[in-house]
Order: structure tokens, then C-alpha cells, then sequence
């Protein structure tokens, strides 16, 4: 990104004051180095964003931030629905509600070294990934809608986890407001048979040991030792989530005359939060969000069974789950005035700070888990919401590494077989459908995690506790 486009407010805050058409400033932050090496696409999305009705503050990106469909991934923005505010699909994206699970294994490096082989294999046999994957579990029409409105809780109650596996999860497991009925059958269809899937792209599973702790303190609130494996899983709301951003994004760009908003950019669709349209796509969006948490919780549920197999002294608690496609309807301080605003996280994770309701009670006096997945064989991180983060981006923090270059460049560049021989030789299992799929997601088609994490720190969005290496990874 050419820095002459920008005015530097401190080591990580980089500023475009507002011109032409923005309402407000766009705020990136980052290293100078992650700064250079973004693209200046990211710089127009985000003063296309600012030009949105009803934004409120600035539009923001984070250092992980990269080109995306309208909102750049990384992108921050909240809207006042009684100012005009809109709602964006490509404001979430199409994975809606993606999102990283951890969860503590009770186990260390030297109890599964023996087994890693076999372990692999089962969570490759048992939990399907790749494109297209479908799972056990078939929905009928009364499961599906019965899914989409309950979430995780809805998952619970099916035998699918444990009941305080919710008070882990962000809403608790259930995202309010969702209203099956505003799902198309188009996209009911093809989730029937996804549950419990990992899909394809960035999706993971992975066993991780942790290596690093920088907080003590906040590390052993979390349940956090070095030497610990924990597992974590990331994934969203599968075909569901796709065909929702799909049908909406066409809708609203075709209704947004009819609202009186002009588009910077057609992939910018919205509409006004309180018109039809926006009410709808709040009930679909939300929808998702219960679609994906509750197939994290069958994930976990398939994940609790294989260990329960090959090693049955395993105990795996959930650590959190949080998401990060969503909007939400927040409380922030706007100008010294409280405000319910609608909150658009495209690829960046909420980063609630101390004494936040919404925290988990054993969380609460220190801050949120924020956690940060890394890609094919990088380390990934678990930091905590700070205080601070409350006033900078309406309490937002970076999601992962964040490519750096497209996945056609990458199947140019790297060999999937290549990957995996050279991931195992530093001990690390890789178990995937798809070849292409590992070289589309080679480590070095993405930014260095640990310089976007550290930016993130410096920054203040949230403090780093804990680094993770991977031990096995299953890929979509």
C-alpha cells in the first residue's frame, strides 16, 4: 500500500481522513511492514465503507486486513439504524459466523506422540472436510428450522455436547433474532447433509501444543500451561452461509435506488437496518450464525468420541468459541453517548475487554478470549479482549494471518504433496482430501501470523497470552 495515501498516528494507526463522498475517517491498523504489504485495494475498500449511511466513528481494518468482496476481510464498521444505518451483507461475507473452538485435551505432547499417527487418521476418517463433504447427520425439514433457531443449544439438546459447553460459546450458543422462515429452500437444501463438516479452504481441525505463554496471569485463568495440547476447529456456517450472502447481496443492490442509497461500490449492497429487506437478512444472517456454532458443537461432539477411542484419558473442556463474520447489535460509547449500533466484523474477531457482560463469568475481570487462527503449519494464538480495544474498534481484533496472495498464485508457487512432505518433516501430521487444496493454502500464501498478532498487541485491540504450534491438522 503506498503509505503517501495515509497520515501515521502512532506505531500501528494509520489514518485516511475523510474525502469526496466518506462520512468518516478509515482507520488501518498494522506495522509499518504489514502496512506495504497490503494491497491498495485495501485502502478504497475501506474509504468505500465510510461513505456507507449511518456509519458511526470510522471505518476500520485490521493488520490482518486484505482485499474482499465490498468490505476488505479484516474490515470494521458499526451503523446507527437510527441515523440512516445500513446492514451489508458483504459487510459478514459469505462464511457467515466463521469462526475458531478450542478446547482443552487434559493431555501433553508425550501422551499422544505415540498415538499421532492413528489419532490423524481418525479425525481425517471421522470428520469429513474438502469441498462438498457431507456428514452423518440428515435433517429433515422441522430439524432444519428446529437447527437454525436453537444453535448450539439446539445441537445440546440433541445429545451432541454438554450443557456447559454453551456458557463457553459466544451468545451462549444461540444467536437471537434468527428466523428460520427468512432462509431460502434453496439454501436449507444445501445444509441438509453438511452438519457436522469441515468444508474446504482455510477450515481446519487441529491438535496444537502450546509452546508460549506471555501472560501468566491470564494464561492460567484459561486453563493455559506450556506443554498443554488443545484442539481447536475452524470452520462456519458451510453452503447455507454462501447461498444466504448470494441471494442477499443480489437483493439489496438491486433495491438500493429504491432506499435512496447511492453505492461507492456495487459489492457494498445494503439496506436500511430498519426496512424490510434489512430485518429480513438480520433474520437469515443470524440464522447462520446458530447454523455454524451449532456445527462446531457437532464437531466437537464427533471429536469427543474419537479421543474417547484412542486415548480415553483425554478431558476435552471447552475453552471458547467465537466468530468472525457476523453483525451484531452492540452497546458502544459513541462520543460520550451510549448507543446500540450494528457492528460488522468481516474477518476480525470481537475483543471484549474486562467487566463485559457477554464474557463468561470465569473470564470476566481479565477480558474476552480472542482466538487467532493461524494457516497450514503456522503457529496460532490465543490473546484476551483489553479495555483499550473497547474505545478503538468498537471491541475488534485480528481473526488470522490473512493471505497475501490468491489461491490461484499459490497452486502456481507450491505442490500440495511437496507441503505435506515438508510439514511432516518437522513432525507435523497433515491429513487432507485435496492436494490442491494443501497448495492453495501453503504457509507462505499468507502473512507471517506472528508479526499480525504482535501488531494487534501493540496496537492494543488485544493482549497476547499464549502461541500454539500445530501437531496435526486436518484440512479441508
Amino acid at each position: 500500500m503506498q503509505k503517501k495515501h495515509l497520515q501515521r498516528k502512532s506505531e500501528t494507526e494509520w489514518w485516511i481522513e475523510p474525502t469526496g463522498p466518506m462520512r468518516v475517517p478509515g482507520i488501518i491498523y498494522g506495522s509499518e511492514d504489514l502496512i506495504e504489504a497490503m494491497d491498495d485495494k485495501v485502502r478504497e475498500q475501506v474509504s468505500n465503507v465510510a461513505a456507507l449511511p449511518g456509519i458511526q466513528k470510522a471505518s476500520y481494518a485490521m493488520p490482518d486486513a486484505h482485499w474482499g468482496y465490498g468490505f476488505p476481510i479484516g474490515g470494521v464498521a458499526a451503523f446507527d439504524p437510527d441515523q440512516g444505518g445500513v446492514i451489508s451483507a458483504g459487510g459478514v461475507g459469505f462464511d457467515i459466523s466463521c469462526g475458531v473452538r478450542t478446547l482443552h485435551t487434559g493431555l501433553v505432547r508425550d501422551d499422544i506422540e505415540r498415538v499421532k499417527e492413528t489419532l490423524a487418521d481418525a479425525l481425517y476418517a471421522h470428520i469429513p472436510a474438502g469441498v462438498g463433504s457431507r456428514g452423518a447427520i440428515r435433517l429433515n425439514p422441522e430439524q432444519m428450522d428446529a437447527m437454525l433457531q436453537g444453535g448450539a443449544a439446539w445441537a445440546v439438546a440433541q445429545g451432541w455436547g454438554l450443557p456447559e459447553d454453551l456458557q463457553a460459546i459466544e451468545e451462549r450458543g444461540r444467536m437471537a433474532g434468527a428466523d428460520a422462515g427468512c432462509v431460502s429452500p434453496q439454501a436449507k437444501k444445501r445444509q441438509k447433509d453438511e452438519m457436522g463438516t469441515l468444508g474446504s479452504g482455510n477450515h481446519y481441525l487441529e491438535v496444537q501444543e502450546v509452546t508460549d505463554l506471555y501472560d501468566s496471569e491470564i494464561a492460567t485463568a484459561f486453563g493455559l500451561q506450556v506443554g498443554d495440547i488443545v484442539l481447536s476447529v475452524h470452520c462456519g456456517s458451510r453452503g447455507l452461509g454462501h447461498q444466504i450472502g448470494t441471494e442477499f447481496l443480489k437483493s439489496m443492490a438491486l433495491a438500493a435506488r429504491s432506499h435512496g442509497i447511492t453505492l461507492p461500490d456495487r459489492e457494498l449492497a445494503c439496506a436500511p437496518i430498519h426496512s424490510e429487506l434489512g430485518q429480513q437478512y438480520l433474520g437469515a444472517m443470524r440464522a447462520a450464525m446458530n447454523c455454524a456454532m451449532a456445527n462446531r458443537q457437532i464437531i466437537t461432539h464427533l471429536v469427543r468420541q474419537i479421543f474417547a477411542e484412542v486415548l480415553p484419558l483425554a478431558e476435552l473442556d471447552l475453552l471458547y468459541d467465537v466468530s468472525h463474520n457476523t453483525c451484531k447489535m452492540e452497546e458502544h460509547d459513541i462520543d460520550g453517548v451510549r448507543k446500540n449500533v450494528f457492528v460488522h466484523r468481516k474477518g476480525a474477531t470481537r475483543s471484549f475487554g474486562p467487566g463485559h457482560a457477554d464474557i463468561p463469568q470465569a473470564f470476566r475481570s481479565l477480558g474476552q478470549p480472542v482466538l487467532i487462527g493461524g494457516t497450514l503449519g503456522t503457529a496460532s494464538y490465543i490473546l484476551c479482549g483489553t479495555q483499550q480495544t473497547m474505545g478503538l474498534a468498537f471491541g475488534s481484533a485480528v481473526h488470522g494471518a490473512g493471505r497475501q496472495m490468491s489461491r490461484r498464485q499459490a497452486t502456481k508457487q507450491w505442490q500440495g504433496r511437496a507441503v505435506i512432505d515438508e510439514l511432516a518433516a518437522r513432525g507435523i501430521l497433515i491429513r487432507s482430501p485435496s492436494q490442491r487444496g494443501v497448495a492453495e493454502e501453503a504457509p507462505g500464501a499468507y502473512k507471517d501470523v506472528s508479526q499480525v498478532v504482535e501488531a494487534a498487541h501493540v496496537a492494543g485491540l488485544a493482549r497476547k497470552v499464549a502461541r500454539l504450534e500445530p501437531v496435526i491438522c486436518v484440512k479441508g
